[in-house]
């Protein structure tokens, strides 16, 4: 008797709001294991002879000697309509990498470059760090002076012709000189480089390097304090609010970037396991898929999951002008949903993100599902639906230690036609003793509509970003 009245007393906190933005529902996500096999989705497979280190890809290590580096996460230059931007005959790539010989996590941004017509691996040279060591402390910015790495964003080609940086602040460990708290704020900064002899670029600094948004007061998106005050890391919470995605829309600016709901968003905690509009489901449906949730060992997961893609409106000078309602969350699903990455084409809104099968809460999904989830929508705002009925765009399962594992997958539209190219990095870091985490053969995706799948032998060179 006193388990029916747990179950009824459950049910009475039964709700059904949808906070006026777009969700990634239990029930599109449970559906997508059914759509693993699908030749449209799968990522296509590589061979791994063939897989190289990034020639050009060194730095320096703290003695000043030359090391060989590992590459992940990267973007190009882009104009405001995302394709890729041409610069004085040149293309360019802003990438992550550190020193795997170095034992302490670290993460810097690099820029990367070729000439526009060159698509080789070898063709990509190496301008070296954007930022000095030092950059951090220059503008006397409150955030940044407590910056210990570099995290991935976007860049843009503006009118002017410069060269416009977003990028993640990140603050960690006390030691380091950071907060303690993984605090991340949206940062930019305008990148200056030259040409001093032909054929190679150089950076020669950065200027208005400043904080944009830190997640505010937290009511919109989770800022550090709300984490903090949530338990940090020790309540299985993951705070996350980077990524920035330029974009431009009738004449504004805009920010779109990973974060999590905030207080007035629907925010997490048990409640939220109680929240029809996160199932996506009918009554009966959504009651039976919320009673094993319950019951289940992913329930302390789900009741912390509140990732979102977000979105704030900038001014001309590249300061907040507003904060907006997110685009789509992933409340009881996942706390990450990475690498956002939004642009127009043919009069629809595209929205894609990187996901982890070992962050998420469905059945169905383990920890060697990769995903890059897609929806689209008639207008930036949304409200968004998923694309190829459940979301799933992109799919694989290798095992970590594949040299072939390939993640942070990002679309990039063509000047023309409905052919994209998709860029992603390959190798994970600090697993092989020569190989290092390096610009994975890019390949290319269709889509039309609301529908989207791999082309058959698309596979493009390491690193290629256009096919025209």
């Amino acid at each position: 008797m006193k388990k029916d009245q747990g179950v009824k007393e459950e049910d009475s906190r039964d709700f059904n709001e949808s906070y006026g933005v777009s969700h990634i529902t239990r029930s599109h996500m449970l559906q997508i294991p059914q759509q693993h096999d699908d030749a449209r989705f799968e990522v296509p497979q590589f061979n791994p002879n063939s897989i190289i280190n990034i020639p050009t890809a060194q730095g320096y290590d703290k003695n000043g000697n030359i090391t060989e580096l590992d590459v992940w996460d990267s973007w190009p230059l882009q104009n405001a309509d995302g394709t890729v931007a041409e610069y004085k005959g040149y293309h360019l790539l802003f990438t992550l990498a550190e020193n795997p010989k170095d034992k302490k996590e670290e993460a810097f941004i690099y820029l990367f470059y070729k000439k526009a017509d060159k698509n080789s691996l070898n063709s990509w040279k190496n301008a070296g760090r954007v930022f000095d060591d030092a950059d951090k402390f220059k503008e006397n910015d409150p955030i940044l002076k407590y910056q210990t790495q570099e995290w991935s964003g976007s860049a843009t080609l503006t009118s002017a012709g410069e060269l416009r940086l977003f990028y993640t602040d990140f603050s960690g460990t006390l030691e380091d000189g950071g907060t303690g708290y993984g605090k991340q704020t949206l940062t930019t900064a305008q990148v200056n480089v030259s040409e001093p002899s032909a054929g190679t670029i150089q950076v020669d600094g950065v200027e208005d390097h400043k904080s944009i948004y830190d997640g505010g007061e937290g009511k919109i998106y989770q800022n550090v304090q709300g984490f903090i005050n949530a338990g940090a890391y020790n309540s299985g919470d993951n705070h996350t609010l980077r990524d920035p995605h330029y974009i431009e829309d009738k004449g504004h600016k805009y920010l779109v970037f990973e974060a999590n709901t905030g207080t007035e968003y629907g925010y997490q905690g048990e409640e939220q396991l109680f929240n029809q509009a996160y199932y996506g489901m009918k009554k009966d449906e959504f009651q039976a898929e919320k009673k094993k949730l319950l019951q289940s060992d992913k329930k302390r997961t789900a009741k912390m999951a509140n990732g979102a893609i977000g979105i704030i409106e900038i001014n001309s000078d590249y300061t907040l002008k507003r904060e907006m309602k997110p685009l789509i969350t992933s409340n009881t699903i996942t706390d990450e949903i990475e690498r956002a990455n939004v642009f127009r084409k043919n009069g629809k809104w595209y929205l894609f993100t990187s996901s982890r099968g070992i962050k998420m809460t469905i059945d169905g999904i383990d920890k060697n599902d990769i995903y890059m989830l897609g929806y689209v929508s008639s207008s930036l705002t949304g409200k968004y639906k998923p694309l190829n009925n459940t979301g799933i765009v992109l799919h694989h399962d290798l095992a970590k230690n594949d040299v072939t594992f390939n993640y942070a997958h990002f679309v990039i539209p063509q000047k023309s036609g409905n052919t994209f190219v998709v860029t992603h990095y390959m190798t994970n870091k600090g697993l092989f003793k020569y190989r290092h985490s390096t610009f994975g053969p890019s390949f290319l995706l269709n889509i039309k509509g609301s529908k989207t799948s791999i082309v058959k032998d698309g596979i493009l060179a390491q690193g290629q970003l256009t096919v025209e």
